[in-house]
């Protein structure tokens, strides 16, 4: 991936990736796209915020279990501490934070 501007359609795809599985799951949950910033309202459990960094050319994850910092690896989007999967983290804090289960399809990735 080279210029900003590849970065940012790609993680809006991913994004909308994301919300897109959500509504397809059928999961009482609230979202919002917002530049490049994903919402996800877990009710009582919270916010669940997935956002680009443009300047790392990341996709960070702010939930109640921590900060996570994915970057794209190898075809898909990897932690940068433990190279577990974005798709396989999200499913994981949606559970912890919401209660739902929900399975995220590979997300796009160069």
């Amino acid at each position: 991936m080279t210029g900003e501007s590849e970065f940012i359609a790609l993680t809006d795809r991913v994004l909308e990736a994301i919300a897109t599985a959500l509504d397809a799951s059928g999961a009482d949950l609230d979202w919002e796209i917002n530049d490049g910033v994903l919402t996800l309202d877990c009710a009582a459990g919270g916010k669940l915020i997935v956002n680009r960094h443009v300047p790392n050319r990341e996709l960070w994850v702010a939930a109640k279990a921590g900060g996570f910092h994915f970057r794209s690896e190898r075809g898909a989007w990897r932690d940068t501490r433990n190279a577990t999967e974005l798709g396989a983290t999200l499913t994981r804090l949606l559970h912890e934070q919401a209660g739902i289960s929900v399975s995220l399809p590979a997300l796009p990735s160069p």
